[in-house]
């Protein structure tokens, strides 16, 4: 674990912008004691909110000035043409530059993937930035889950380069040497899906540094089968997008019917130490916080609705990413698989 952390935090992105980041950020430097924090946004309206939480001078919370803000309908090439001294633009120029290691956004989820692949680049030998993040499952372990939506189609060797990416990042956060990793299809069988997917798989099968499982169905998802569960951008967002409507659902449902009889309340009351542990297990709250991997930096996206505790997450996960060192171990893996590539091209 390093001595000492900075972070660049995106205040003004999102839905609620400073009401939901300032409170997550100073639950942050509460929780980390070797954490600073770089607040991008608008200097006015951070200090107002700091001061109103009476955290105006505290020394490990750095207002950086930002005259321009990174809408949620913003296109991306024009956030990316005429946004230079937006907070999203100046926390991504301060991981570039060295000043933080990571950058927190929760915003415009478009025009954060377009200035992060521009400002910081990609790892050499990767195609695609991908975004993923965990989830929970029967087992005690969640499951890793990309692409999330920064690449709504996908050619086979992208999906095969995130299995690595995903492998690598499930083997950190799990202390796992060889990740189960799996594609998801529309049927396990190995007639099932499109040609880009069966190619894919092929890869997938013919690397030995991929624990590869094969394929596997929506339905297993939560299973814990799979460590690492491989998709294109477009069904990886509804599918995530999907389980978390589903378990706002369930908890509102469940919440609702205790509220109807007293003998349900008196239940709910006997209960109350299981049903926390239940919710706080599915709350997609505690899982905000989706890594932008394959970039020459450390990116976390944020829910756009994020409150501050799921955006107090999304710094934990930031925080995660900088002690295991994610972008160098990817770099390491992929320059590994490339020198064994031209030994095999040298035999043959």
């Amino acid at each position: 674990m390093l001595t000492n952390l900075t972070i660049a935090l995106d205040m003004m992105g999102g839905d609620y912008g400073p009401r939901s980041s300032i409170p997550a950020a100073i639950l942050a430097v509460k929780k980390y004691p070797n954490l600073t924090l770089l607040l991008c946004g608008n200097e006015d309206v951070l200090r107002k909110a700091l001061q109103k939480e009476q955290y105006l001078d505290h020394p490990r919370l750095l207002i950086k000035h930002c005259e321009q803000v990174v809408t949620n309908n913003c296109e991306p090439a024009h956030a990316l043409r005429n946004k230079r001294n937006s907070s999203m633009r100046i926390a991504l120029d301060m991981v570039k530059s060295g000043q933080a290691q990571a950058c927190v956004s929760s915003g415009n989820t478009g025009a954060l993937l377009s200035m992060a692949h521009y400002v910081l680049k990609m790892l050499p030998g990767i195609k695609r930035p991908a975004l993923i993040t965990s989830m929970p499952t029967e087992k005690k372990q969640p499951v890793y889950l990309l692409d999330l939506g920064a690449n709504v189609l996908c050619d086979p060797e992208t999906l095969f380069q995130f299995g690595i990416m995903g492998s690598i990042v499930a083997g950190e956060a799990l202390d796992k040497a060889n990740p189960k990793v799996s594609l998801l299809n529309i049927g396990a069988e190995d007639i099932k899906g499109h040609d880009g997917i069966k190619q894919a798989a092929k890869l997938m099968c013919e690397c030995e540094h991929l624990n590869y499982q094969g394929y596997c169905e929506g339905s297993d998802i939560f299973s814990g089968r799979s460590d690492v569960i491989v998709c294109e951008g477009f069904v990886g967002n509804i599918a995530l997008k999907t389980c978390e409507g589903i378990a706002k659902l369930i908890m509102l449902k469940f919440t609702n019917a205790l509220k109807k009889h007293f003998f349900y309340k008196v239940l709910a009351f006997l209960l109350r130490p299981v049903i926390k542990k239940l919710y706080k297990k599915v709350n997609p709250d505690q899982y905000n916080g989706a890594s932008l991997v394959g970039l020459r930096g450390i990116v976390v996206k944020s829910h756009g609705n994020a409150s501050n505790k799921a955006f107090l997450a999304a710094i934990d996960e930031a925080v995660r990413e900088v002690n295991r060192r994610i972008p160098e171990k990817i770099q390491t893996a992929f320059e590994k698989m490339a020198k064994t590539e031209e030994a095999s091209v040298s035999q043959d």
